[in-house]
Parts: C-alpha cells; structure tokens; sequence
C-alpha cells in the first residue's frame, strides 16, 4: 500500500487501484485532502497493470463535504482558495475509469468530488446532497453543472435550491449513482471497476454534453444550476465560480456559518466538564397527554426510549393517544417512514391513568398546565415516587424551576427540559438550571437532548428563561403596533418579509391565545403599576378567540386553517384608546427585533445565557429568526451596535424607560466599537 499523504492512500486489488481517502471524523475536504486524491488517481492511472480505480473514504463516510472552518479563512484571504473544480476536472480527465465507492454522507464538495468520477455506486444507507445553501453558499466545485447533466434539471435545481439530501434508492433512481452496493462496500465496488473496465470507455464531459444544457434563474444556487443554455461546460463552471465567491463574502454566509457552528458551540458548558458522570437514561415518563405532553412522548419514543404517558382521565389519555397515532399516520402517508417503524414506537408508548412504574423511570417529565399551584402539587408527589437518580424535570415555559424544587428533597435532581411546541418535530430544548441542580443532572440532560435530536440549550432560571423571556418583548411590541395603527397583517407581514417563519400575531393564534392568557395571569403580580401594557390579547381571550383552535384570533380562519384579516380586530384595538397612526414597516420591524436585542443583552449579563451565540441558536431553532441573518445578537453586530443603540434611545424617548431603557451592556458596546461575538 503507498502514502501518497498521511491522508490518502494507494493500494492495489488485481487490476484495480483503491484510492482510500482517511481524514477523520468524516473526509472533510481540508487544505491537501483533494490534492492527494488526485495525486493518487495519477499516480494509478499511469500504472500500466490498473485497469480501473476506485475511490473510497475510510471510516464511516464517503466525503461529508468541505472544511467549513477554512471558508471563513479563504473570505478573509488568510488561506488561499482552493480551486477544487479544476482538481475534479483532473480526476475527471482520467484516462482509466474512476468508480466512486460512496458511504454514510457524500454532501457538498463530497458530492462534487464524486460527480467527477466516472461512475459512482452506493451503499444502501447512504445520502447524497448539496446542501451548501443551508449555509449561505452554492455548489462552488461545478456542482451545477454536473449535477444536472446526471439526475436532470427539476431534480437538481430541488437539490441545489433547497439542499435536502437523497438516500440511495432516490440517487440511483435518478442517475446520480450507477448502482447499489448490498454487503460489503469495497469488495462491491472492485468487482464493479472489473465489470466496467472490460467495456468501452469514455469520459462523463463526453457522455453527458448532449443530453443537458442549463441556463439562468432567479437566485444563485438555479441560477449556477441553469447557467450554461447555449453555452459550454467550461462557461457554467466560470459563471458558478463568480456566484461562490459572491456568495463566499456575503452576510448571509457568514451568518450561516456562525449558526452551524453555534449548534456544536452550545452544547459546551464551560463548568461542566467533558468527563462529568452523567445518569443513564433508559425509561422516560411524561406527565400530560395534551398537545406538549404527547409531542414529549413521541420525542421519547423516536429515540427508542420506553416513556409512561400519564394523564388525570381515560377521556384525555384517549384523546391525547388518538393524536400520537394520527402524528405518526401521517407521517407513514407522506413516506417519512414505513408502518413497521410508526408500529415500534407506538409500542414504546404506555399511556395510564396512574403512577405505575414511575418509580423505574430514569427521567420523569411534568407537562401539565402553566399553574405554579399545579406544577409544585404534581413535583411532591413525584418526589416521593422517583428513585433517587431519576432526574424531574418540568417543561415549564415560564415559571420559576427552584420554587417548583423547594417542595421535593432533591432540589440536585430538578431542572427544567423547556421542550418546543410540537415537541416531537421543533429542534430547540432549553436546559433550565435552578440554583441547586447539580453538574451530573446538567450534563445528562445536554447529552439526552443529544439523543432526542434536540439542539440543547443550557439556560438559567429567571421568568421565561431565554426564548420566552424574550419573546414576551417581541410580541409586547407587535401588540402595541396594532394599538397604535397598523394593522395585523402589516405587522406579521413585515416580520415575514424580514424573514421570521410565522408573524407574532399569528405566532399567538397558533400557540394559543387561551394559552398566552393563562400564562400572564401567573405573572400579574410582578407587573409594575402605571407600565403600559398590551391589551389587545385580553380582550380577544374574552371574546373567546382563542387562535386557531377556534378559529378566530388576531386572524380568522377557514377549515384549513388559512388565515385571513378580521375587520372586527382593528376596531377592537381602536377601542384601546391608543392615539393611531400610520406606521411604516421600518418601524415594525425595528421595534420588535430591537426589543429582542436589548433584552437579549441584558440576558446575558446576567449570565441567564452563557453567551451570545447561545441567544441566537435558541431563537434559530425555535423561534423562527431568519437563519440567513444569524440570529438577534449576531444580526445586532452585522448592521452595528451603535445603530441599534441609537434607535432603542429613540424609542426610549417616544414609549419611556419603563419600556426601553437601553441595557448596559448594549451601551458599552456601542461606545467601545464592539461586538455580541468578538
């Protein structure tokens, strides 16, 4: 076997040469990865006893795309620019077949280095994809032009705009992959090379020009893919290359990065250390079988973890039951899974009506009403049930988790698994620590959100913790909006526009007005007198408007559930007696995300957030902020501190301190030139 690199390897099987590309975890194309392969390839091609080569990764994985920590570096010319499409072109131009032997994830520049091979077979398991516009990229490796002219332009202008990945059977089907490999990966793969080598060979550019010509389209990633209409290969891989690097030096880019790299930033606790002992968690329980109740469940039963379901009725118990399997149906229908897997899950599912086997559960999770009462009813009870090492925990989104402590014996045990409505699908967990929750329980419930496929988050204890206390602020503003003029599908359609998945108007008719309702009569008591309040959402709770599930809210809605405008709404804000005006989307937009930022500020000095990429990936997945804009503290820092400051002091004069005090942390920030994220 030769070194060609201490990352590339050349080995000989008969007739074919094996280039094994070993750069763990996962065969990122790091600076000299790509330049090896195609040393290898070479160095194979002009041995005279090889018929055919195969390329394959080491590990678990093919390519699972570039080194995304060098992008940023290559943006601020600190590492040279890679020009991986010409290294593909020179595996490309082999004058001996290239059979690409793929695995695990052959993502991004994985794919486009697999493109370049002459032909490409699959392990069953294995994706392929081009999901670079997930971080504010394109293809940069003549991604577009290849890919199209293998699997056609509708399938890849999908994988290119939207950057879903396909599993082996959709590849093959579409030509992207030759053929599916059952068994053993490499032996499959030589004995394919043997299979092909024997027969006529000419180069994928020659084989594929006639069949795909693309050309223009409305944004970079199917304008790349479209590029080349009456024009050749050579041109579309120049035009691609110019939208890299547009792309490459764009906020939206670095945006993306951050957050890519803020989900593996968060899971780091800088007192609690790798090695902290943590809690094995093998039976969950769930209190509750409504609509965060059960999501909790099923996020227990995706995982393969047995969970009791409680609830207080057969009625609710039923009903909550009845919505799991209409959950996962739905799934099986659209062909998310088969029925065997909606089968298994259900089976790891027991709902009761009682504490049976609750004293086996590893984890125990509280999903009852946004009560303080009932919360600290249901933890004594719990308390005198759980084994000693079973962690409680409350899925409060607001309440305060050492109060809802003080009434068990094990205050170390309780923290708060702030799940996110559905449970089952929303990615964001907050990990709320109470005063005397201890390291182990913290550590178990990051690694357990691991296991849920959540992204955790740790948080402190205050009212609302991070997400909520924020939000609370977010829709304060929206609300106040309507008083004064504008009208709600002005306000939700600007902060659309902006970029957030759902308006706040629209976010509490969803969420549930009835909710939202409850949850402020819990925190009436620490409102301040004489600080204006909104009180638009009051009044509809009155008039039973409870949002979607009545079909009526800040919008109306058909059986569909598609919204339209209610004149009746502005009339009930008009009866607020706030002065109205017109009101200018600028405004809209400014007074509810600079509400975010400011008070995100003041979160973290306090220390409720350990740091500002934190915020932001609480509010990326499960708020709906803009990916593309990084979150509130990093968009903060793209459009400068200073500017933010001064329209929050500009608010601060026209609504009061008692609204829009600007925080300090915020001031020091803009007056010393700094940033969120240094």
């Amino acid at each position: 076997m030769a070194l060609v690199s201490e990352l590339v390897r050349l080995s000989h099987h008969g007739g074919i040469a094996v280039v094994t590309i070993d750069n763990p975890p996962v065969n990122a194309l790091s600076s000299g990865v790509p330049e090896a392969i195609l040393a290898a390839v070479r160095e194979a091609a002009a041995d005279a006893s090889v018929q055919a080569i195969v390329v394959r990764g080491a590990g678990t994985t093919f390519i699972a795309g570039a080194d995304i920590r060098e992008f940023g570096k290559m943006a601020s010319g600190e590492l040279p620019s890679i020009n991986l499409a010409d290294i593909i072109l020179g595996i490309e131009d082999s004058p001996k077949p290239v059979v690409m032997a793929l695995h695990g994830t052959t993502f991004g520049g994985g794919l486009e280095v697999a493109m370049g091979g002459h032909y490409r077979v699959i392990a069953p398991s294995g994706q392929v994809g081009q999901p670079e516009v997930k971080i504010g990229l394109i293809p940069g490796a003549a991604g577009t032009q290849r890919l199209p002219r293998l699997a056609g332009i509708p399938k890849a202008l999908e994988m290119c705009a939207l950057g879903e990945p396909v599993g082996a059977s959709e590849a093959l089907q579409h030509g992207i992959t030759d053929r599916i490999i059952e068994g053993d990966l490499l032996e499959g793969a030589v004995a394919f090379a043997r299979e092909i080598a024997s027969k006529p060979f000419r180069k994928t550019r020659e084989r594929n020009e006639k069949l795909w010509k693309v050309g223009a389209a409305g944004n970079a990633a199917m304008t790349a893919v479209l590029a080349s209409v009456g024009a050749t290969f050579e041109a579309g891989v120049a035009q691609e290359r110019e939208l890299f690097d547009q792309c490459l030096r764009s906020t939206e880019s670095k945006a993306l990065i951050h957050a890519f790299f803020g989900e593996r930033t968060v899971a780091k606790i800088p007192d609690i250390p790798k090695d902290t002992r943590t809690f094995t968690i093998q039976r969950a329980a769930v209190i509750g079988a409504g609509t965060m109740g059960g999501g909790i469940a099923m996020a227990f039963a995706n995982a393969g973890i047995p969970v009791l379901m409680k609830e207080t009725s057969q009625e609710a118990l039923d009903r909550g039951m009845a919505t799991i399997r209409g959950n996962y149906a739905a799934s099986v229908m659209k062909g998310r899974f088969p029925q065997e897997t909606m089968d298994r899950r259900l089976a790891l599912i027991t709902p009761q009506l009682g504490y049976n086997g609750f004293e086996e559960a590893d984890v125990i999770v509280e999903a009852v009403f946004e009560n303080m009462a009932l919360k600290k009813s249901v933890f004594a009870e719990l308390d005198g049930i759980a084994k000693p090492s079973c962690i409680l925990a409350t899925n409060t989104s607001t309440l305060d988790i050492d109060e809802i402590a003080s009434v068990t014996k094990r205050p170390e045990m309780v923290l708060g698994l702030h799940f996110f409505s559905p449970a089952n699908v929303m990615r964001l967990l907050e990990v709320v620590r109470g005063a005397a929750t201890n390291k182990e329980s913290i550590a178990t419930a990051i690694g357990l959100g691991k296991r849920l496929k959540k992204v955790a988050v740790l948080a402190g204890n205050c009212e609302g913790f991070i997400g909520n206390r924020m939000v609370h602020l977010y829709l304060r503003e929206a609300q106040f909006l309507l008083e004064e003029g504008a009208s709600v599908a002005e306000i939700d359609g600007a902060l659309v526009d902006f970029g957030m998945a759902m308006g706040p108007l629209a976010v509490c008719d969803l969420a549930g007005i009835d909710v939202g309702w409850r949850i402020r009569q819990e925190a009436r008591h620490r409102e301040k007198p004489g600080v204006r309040q909104p009180l638009v959402a009051d009044r509809l709770y009155e008039l039973g408007r409870y949002g979607q599930k009545t079909r009526r809210g800040f919008w109306l809605y058909d059986a569909n559930r598609r919204p339209s405008p209610d004149p009746e709404v502005a009339e009930i804000a008009r009866q607020v007696g706030v002065e109205q005006r017109p009101i200018g989307r600028d405004e809209i937009v400014e007074r509810c995300v600079y509400a975010l930022i400011n008070e995100g500020a003041r979160i973290l000095e306090e220390g409720i957030a350990l740091r500002a990429v934190d915020i932001d990936i609480v509010y990326l997945n499960g708020y709906g902020f803009p990916a593309r804009r990084g979150g509130p503290m990093f968009y903060a820092d793209t459009i400068g501190i200073d500017r933010v400051l001064a329209r929050i002091e500009e608010f601060n004069r026209q609504h009061g301190p008692e609204l829009w005090s600007p925080a300090p942390m915020l001031r020091r920030l803009a007056e010393s030139g700094g940033k969120f994220h240094a």
